[in-house]
């Protein structure tokens, strides 16, 4: 009885708090909690004690029709916030759209109806389309915490979704967000599957293709596992941030654009999700399929083609899951209307020279400027996935799109449409240069060349600095069947800050990612062109 008495007159006093008691100043932190909303109050903070308010709950946060959802964290330093103010990170001040100092309201948020799908699918059932719209919706309306993302994305990766799930998670995912339509009957786009360091073929493709006239609003993703995304290294020559207005009216003056798709609203849940798969390291196939396609069909794409490299240490390692990738690449694409070309490559090695967002970019505007030190293997693979992304032209006769494509990069036109993209998405004004602290990898005997590992190569340049350090990655000076001596340099490493080059140096230390042999030892390459 006592304990009852106790808890209504806790009611009472809380009802009678005058509103504006009720409401707290609002104060940014600059703190940079990436793609999350963080809010924080002081322990001593009268609502917090008051509302029984917990660490990591989610809140909601209210004013003049406002509103957003948010972590909690509980601060004991009144130099960080008082208890009268409530104290927002950078993500949650951005998107709440307010001024310092402005009072705003705070209370508990509804927890997330789609958990219990959630919670279905770590059992292993299979969901329906309404799951997956309410999983997603939840999602992008930052819902979702972390933690509860991480488990969507373990459980329908680890349960291997079947393709109609799916098919729902991309149609979820499409539908989340903005969606352009351009208007016009064919709109190109390129992609590839990733897990090959150094494969910035789309920065060619685009001009090549844009410089044909067909229209290819190319927007991509960062790097979630590998050290550097197409946004990534487009990031080094221009800006890649680009709302979805500037957006649209590039790509209608210049018939192509580079850009990340995060600041477009394109798939919004989609980047939220690769936020949480980064530092998790997780990409699953059907998670793969849906993050592609949902992206490209935003983007107003009606034409795409897919690049699936295959190779010991590709992210596909056997023909045999490279076709049945194919395979749910077809039907997802095939339920959601859009024409779609799969095609396999050569995955044994990285593509170019460089791995990192600097050394990527030279070796780009290397093939651009037609110049001899240019990568032979970044230059053809390019020339021959643009050519088939020009053969979707109704014009251009099966088997000619390679020669027209090779046509337009030997003139320059390439390079003068990549110079026109640069400038009209606003060119990089910080000149980036490679890492200035280096180290040469050296070969340990004399042979050929017959094994470099893609993914210790990738964790080398990771542990450099790369990609968040633009300057920081491998450069490599022998590729599969180079012969080479004792001694001679295989890569080397570059790197901004001593703690990252150490820890790259180590890596490469205990695992360099070459192997060296005979020539009848280099493993067959599996390709369709």
């Amino acid at each position: 009885m006592l304990a009852v008495s106790v808890e209504l007159k806790a009611v009472a006093r809380k009802s009678k708090l005058p509103s504006e008691r009720n409401k707290l100043s609002l104060r940014r932190l600059g703190i940079d909690t990436y793609r999350e909303n963080v809010v924080y109050l002081h322990r001593e903070c009268e609502l917090y004690r008051a509302e029984g308010f917990q660490a990591l709950s989610k809140v909601e946060i209210c004013a003049d029709h406002r509103r957003i959802l948010a972590v909690l964290n509980v601060v004991d330093d009144e130099r960080i916030v008082t208890p009268a103010e409530i104290g927002l990170s950078e993500e949650a001040f951005a998107k709440l759209g307010l001024d310092e100092g402005h009072k705003v309201s705070i209370e508990h948020a509804e927890p997330p109806v789609s958990m219990a799908a959630v919670r279905r699918k770590i059992a292993g059932e299979r969901l329906n389309q309404d799951d997956f719209h309410a999983i997603i919706r939840d999602i992008t309306d930052k819902r979702y915490s972390k933690t509860e993302i991480s488990a969507f994305l373990v459980a329908s990766g680890q349960t291997d979704m079947d393709r109609d799930e799916v098919f729902y998670l991309t149609r979820a995912m499409l539908e989340s967000g903005e969606r352009f339509d351009w208007n016009e009957p064919l709109v190109v786009d390129k992609h590839c599957i990733g897990g090959i360091p150094g494969n910035r073929t789309s920065m060619l493709v685009v001009p090549i293709v844009a410089a044909h006239g067909m229209l290819i609003p190319k927007t991509s993703s960062r790097a979630i596992t590998s050290p550097a995304g197409t946004a990534d290294t487009m990031e080094v020559l221009a800006n890649v941030d680009l709302d979805i207005g500037r957006l649209h009216d590039i790509v209608r003056r210049h018939r192509a654009c580079l850009a990340w798709g995060g600041t477009a609203q394109l798939s919004p849940a989609d980047d939220i999700m690769i936020a949480v798969e980064r530092p998790l390291g997780i990409d699953s196939l059907g998670q793969m399929v849906s993050s592609i396609l949902s992206k490209k069909l935003a983007a107003g794409s009606t034409h795409l083609l897919i690049d699936i490299p295959v190779g010991p240490t590709a992210k596909v390692r056997h023909m045999r899951q490279a076709q049945r990738l194919r395979k749910l690449f077809e039907f997802v694409g095939d339920q959601l209307g859009i024409d779609l070309e799969v095609i396999i490559t050569d995955g044994r090695q990285p593509i170019g020279c460089g791995i990192g967002p600097v050394l990527e970019a030279r070796d780009v505007m290397q093939v651009l400027q037609n110049r001899p030190e240019a990568p032979n293997d970044l230059r053809q693979k390019a020339l021959r996935l643009a050519g088939r992304v020009l053969e979707f032209d109704p014009d251009v006769r099966g088997g000619r799109g390679y020669s027209i494509a090779r046509d337009i990069l030997d003139s320059g036109r390439a390079l003068t449409m990549m110079n026109t993209i640069i400038e009209a998405q606003g060119t990089q004004p910080e000149k980036y240069q490679a890492g200035q602290l280096v180290h040469d990898v050296l070969s340990p005997e004399d042979g050929v060349v017959i094994n470099i590992d893609n993914l210790q190569m990738a964790h080398i340049a990771r542990f450099a600095g790369a990609p968040m350090d633009k300057g920081a990655g491998v450069d490599l000076f022998k590729k599969l069947g180079d012969r080479v001596a004792r001694g001679e340099p295989l890569y080397r490493i570059h790197a901004q800050f001593p703690a990252d080059f150490s820890f790259a140096r180590s890596l490469s230390e205990s695992a360099s990612g070459y192997r060296i042999g005979r020539e009848e030892q280099i493993p067959q390459a599996y390709v369709e062109f």
